[in-house]
């Protein structure tokens, strides 16, 4: 299956899926009232595999993205030394191409890092909601 078929075919799922509405009830009718159901949601299993896909990415990329980088620059430097205009040319390619690689694998260990500490953020949350919560039941049962 090729990409394109590949991501039609997930988007078509996905909104089978989810049938988002932003600031609108049920009727279809925008403003703040209303009951709407809240169709999005995301858990910490889907944050995690996220984070985990980005960081294979990033160490594929780390490897696999510089495997051309020597010969590149030793062919162009073999190219410029013979006074060819493409040796300076083919340096410049050289250059953007670690440019963009180092541009690409720091946004992929940015998207894992932040999926990291999102999740461990959310679950320091929902320990302290859990732990609150329970603190505000013992003082009910003090209290009655």
């Amino acid at each position: 299956m090729t990409f394109d078929a590949e991501w039609a075919a997930l988007r078509a799922e996905s909104k089978q899926k989810v049938d988002m509405r932003l600031n609108e009830d049920e009727s279809g009718v925008g403003g703040q009232g209303g009951s709407v159901n809240a169709d999005l949601a995301v858990n910490q299993d889907h944050l995690g595999a996220i984070g985990h896909d980005a960081y294979g990415l990033r160490n594929r990329l780390s490897k696999e993205g510089d495997h051309a980088r020597p010969s590149t620059f030793d062919a162009a430097i073999a190219l410029t030394n013979g006074n060819f205009s493409s040796g300076s040319a083919l340096l410049k390619v050289h250059d953007r191409w670690n440019t963009h690689l180092k541009t690409l694998l720091d946004s992929c260990a940015q998207i894992s890092n932040h999926l990291d500490y999102t999740k461990s953020a959310h679950a320091k949350d929902d320990a302290q909601i859990g732990s609150d919560l329970i603190s505000v039941s013992k003082l009910n049962e003090y209290l009655k």
